[in-house]
């Protein structure tokens, strides 16, 4: 039979970095958490193959400028996240 309440668990320090189940369900039933290092390198590469698909027989500029865009605005945005993760300590 299924109960409405949540088991306790004893606090370590360990669950202390645990996902709560009232935030996030799918923390009962699984793995729940992310791929720090290869988002970083995702980033990077999805981010450089937009200047690498420049090379092609575009007769306009807007294609560029959207790949450009993409690009640049991917790159700053892995830079940002490094910049966050190095300094997060300081608040």
């Amino acid at each position: 039979m299924a109960r409405s309440e949540l088991e306790k668990r004893k606090a370590t320090p360990a669950a202390a970095f645990r996902v709560s189940p009232q935030e996030e369900p799918s923390a009962e039933w699984g793995w729940h958490g992310g791929f720090p290092r290869a988002t970083l390198v995702a980033g990077v590469l999805v981010g450089l193959s937009m200047f690498a698909m420049l090379i092609g027989n575009h007769t306009g500029w807007t294609e560029n400028l959207w790949l450009i865009g993409t690009g640049l605005f991917l790159l700053a945005g892995i830079g940002w996240l490094v910049h966050k993760r190095r300094t997060s300590w300081r608040g």
